[in-house]
């Protein structure tokens, strides 16, 4: 299969550079080349942006407890600042049903762990430099050819050649083949809501008619995550901070009090992802392989678990790009990303309406789970560790 992205560069000398060439120099690049790296397979990044454009981004990202012994493993975790989730606690608004999943229970210091993606690309980056892994900056991706033994690579660096190209960060491209995508019709608004007492570890996943509110605990805020209708969220946007909190407030409800809120942005929310991550000496992960709605915070996490299932494959492989070694990351990848895919999918169709039947169900399916241990301990290790908890 081949990426069109325009025409070739003036060309360059053409020379075997690495095995593997990695689009995209994120979180999800950074972390790819380091698990290479530490299965002895060589790898260099490309990036359309200038080396360190990762470390500006601000997003916070939930990390689960899965997602940080991975980090840990390629060695970027130690002195990250994070804020450890302790407990979460689920319910739905106006209706009867929670339960509560606490760390404790599973035996684990923490559910998950709650960082700025800057933060994640900063400490990345220190490793890269520590590992020598070349990182070719303002290196945008103009056009792949396949062939039987390599990949050969048109950027406007110039050109070179690789046994596998792996795409790991951005959005599925258009022309993209067997891609299957849903528009939830939602917006979520994203801001930091500062508590009247402190968050104690706990996050919060609130189920309302038109979409879930999310608290995860920030430093001494929280990182709020509040789905709605497009044209409601514009509207939020601009509100003045006193009445977006008033409003906030009331969706949530009195469980937990806010005393100010800081920043705000949205985006829309759907599913899209790629039935087969693999093609000819290609691979796609993270986003470029799938992009999953917020609800369960699992985007990321099954992106590092993407990384780790390539590197492991790789490891010892005389060519990174053979067809029988990428079919067998596909079908390493198969149960965890069709689960990870369904269960957020699910959560938003069961839990984003008002229908009165799903309602109760809705109910009876969260009281079930606080009566009984062995299933919210299931769901709490699903969401730890993907397929491994299986």
């Amino acid at each position: 299969m081949t990426q069109n992205f325009g025409a070739a560069p003036a060309a360059n000398q053409s020379h075997l550079r690495k095995p593997v060439a990695i689009i995209g120099g994120g979180p999800v690049g950074m972390s790819l080349a380091l698990a290479l790296h530490k299965q002895g397979v060589a790898a260099e990044i490309h990036d359309a942006r200038a080396r360190g454009a990762a470390i500006g981004d601000k997003r916070i990202l939930a990390l689960s407890h899965g997602s940080q012994q991975i980090l840990a493993n390629l060695g970027v975790w130690e002195g990250m600042r994070s804020t450890p989730i302790r407990n979460i606690h689920v319910s739905q608004r106006g209706a009867a049903g929670r339960t509560r999943i606490s760390a404790q229970e599973e035996g684990v210091a923490a559910l998950g762990y709650v960082a700025s993606s800057s933060d994640i690309a900063a400490a990345l980056d220190r490793a890269l430099t520590k590992a020598d892994i070349p990182f070719i900056g303002d290196s945008r991706l103009l056009n792949t050819v396949a062939g039987n033994d390599t990949v050969m690579l048109m950027c406007s660096s110039g050109r070179s050649e690789a046994r596998l190209v792996a795409y790991a960060e951005g959005r599925i491209d258009e022309e993209a083949q067997h891609v299957v995508e849903r528009d939830y019709d939602q917006h979520a608004l994203i801001c930091l809501l500062t508590p009247q007492s402190p968050h104690g570890g706990t996050a919060w996943e609130r189920f309302t008619s038109h979409g879930p509110f999310a608290l995860l605990p920030y430093e001494n805020d929280y990182a709020a995550v509040y789905v709605c209708k497009p044209g409601e969220a514009e509207r939020l946007k601009a509100l003045p901070d006193v009445e977006l909190l008033r409003h906030l407030q009331a969706e949530f409800g009195p469980r937990v009090q806010f005393t100010a809120v800081q920043g705000r942005f949205i985006f829309p929310l759907g599913l899209r992802y790629r039935e087969q991550p693999t093609a000819k000496r290609q691979v796609w992960l993270g986003n470029a392989a799938q992009t999953l709605h917020p609800v369960a915070g699992q985007g990321f996490n099954l992106a590092l678990r993407d990384c780790m299932a390539l590197a492991h494959c790789l490891a010892g492989v005389a060519d990174p790009g053979a067809s029988e070694v990428l079919a067998q990351y596909a079908a390493d990848r198969r149960l965890d990303r069709r689960g990870t895919i369904g269960i957020t999918d699910g959560l938003i169709r069961l839990f984003s309406n008002d229908d009165p039947f799903l309602k109760h169900l809705r109910g009876a399916g969260l009281i079930a789970l606080d009566l009984l241990p062995p299933l919210r301990s299931f769901l709490a290790r699903r969401m730890m560790f993907g397929a491994r908890a299986w």
